[in-house]
């Protein structure tokens, strides 16, 4: 999201003392999140 270079689960686990595992559950919980229809309407006002 910020325009860098992407990572694998395993640099982010790493980074934040986590389990690949839970970082894709939680990259899941997130992009279900995004998918929201009112979010994705509010995102998409926040973004324009």
């Amino acid at each position: 999201l910020g325009g860098g270079e992407p990572h694998t689960l395993e640099e982010i686990a790493n980074k934040f003392g986590l389990s690949r595992e839970r970082i894709r559950q939680l990259e899941k919980e997130a992009l279900r999140r995004l998918r929201h229809p009112r979010l994705a309407h509010n995102l998409r006002d926040y973004l324009n």
